[in-house]
């Protein structure tokens, strides 16, 4: 059952994932006979706390109100990946999963549900920027840096921002069934589930190299990304024997030539389905992949969504129809 909710505030709380809580599970929608939830705002650290945008939040609530919750809610927070936390909040996230209630962290709240051991041995996710930190702070947690969300047992985490509208969505669905989630969606003007996973918003530059070993031949293969490549001819261009080329590629790149062009084109095909009206054709012509199966293939594996879905989320509609 999902009936009493307690959203966990520490200091320099971030207002708009402490929203996303209220808009699910703190808003009486029962004129239009959806279910309301018993929803409290739990304050960790006394009863006025400081937000990361400035103003202060008090609430009457502390820690005990914990106890009788179906679903402990912890937002993000400024610096929660280098801050102590207290015991006492970890012991009652901890009682709280022992006594069967569930848990979910929006965005950097990852930290927190890790602090009280509850990520070890379970699959979770943070924001994209915080992932890497997150697995070396907590080594026993499997972090997925890709994904929306992740539902592991007692424990849900979510990906930055609004990625917890997708986690609570998904609690309601779970709890109330389809019709209750697709009616809050509807009110709250978003998607009732997003196709994809963060992979798709990550901001990832063309790699540089610091070495002038294959620092040219990189050059030479993002200007021609829609050609053909072997080894071979990449090693003509570098003057270096193919063994030797992909052996120091590996070394100063960090990963081999197919895998490095493969994620080139990607990146190309994300900017032209972001700036332009071509075709997938098209796209997949000037990203070297040749055709527009061959395209979404790729695409689909590398973020997770499809060109089309992508183009919509960056783009709007029309220019999917335009596209076409």
């Amino acid at each position: 059952m999902l009936k009493n909710v307690a959203a966990l505030l520490l200091d320099e709380v971030h207002p708009f994932e402490l929203g996303v809580l209220c808009e699910v599970f703190g808003l009486d929608r029962s004129d239009e006979g959806l279910p309301v939830h018993d929803f409290a705002v739990v304050s960790a650290e006394g009863p006025v706390l400081q937000t990361h945008a400035g103003f202060t939040i008090s609430t009457p609530h502390g820690l005990d109100r914990l106890e009788e919750a179906d679903l402990v809610a912890v937002p993000a927070g400024s610096h929660f990946m280098d801050r102590e936390y207290p015991e006492e909040v970890l012991d009652a996230l901890r009682r709280a999963v022992d006594r069967g209630a569930r848990v979910l962290s929006v965005c950097s709240g990852a930290y927190v549900l890790g602090a009280a051991g509850l990520l070890d041995g379970r699959r979770c996710t943070t924001h994209w920027r915080h992932a890497t930190e997150l697995a070396r702070r907590f080594p026993r947690a499997v972090v997925e840096p890709d994904v929306l969300y992740v539902d592991e047992g007692p424990v849900i985490t979510s990906a930055g921002t609004a990625a917890g509208i997708d986690a609570c969505l998904h609690l309601v669905r779970q709890a109330h069934g389809p019709d209750v989630a697709n009616a809050i969606a509807r009110r709250m003007v978003v998607p009732p589930h997003r196709d994809g996973g963060q992979a798709q918003y990550i901001k990832r530059p063309l790699p540089r190299t610091a070495c002038d070993t294959v620092g040219g031949t990189l050059a030479w293969m993002e200007r021609h990304l829609d050609q053909e490549m072997t080894v071979e001819q990449l090693a003509a261009q570098a003057h270096m024997s193919p063994r030797t080329f992909a052996r120091r590629f590996q070394q100063e790149t960090g990963t081999t030539p197919y895998r490095w062009l493969l994620r080139q084109r990607v990146l190309l095909a994300q900017h032209l389905l972001e700036t332009s009206d071509e075709t997938m054709d098209a796209i997949a012509d000037r990203t070297g992949f040749g055709n527009a199966a061959a395209l979404r293939h790729q695409f689909v594996k590398s973020l997770g969504t499809t060109p089309n879905s992508y183009r919509r989320t960056f783009r709007g509609p029309m220019s999917v129809s335009e596209a076409a």
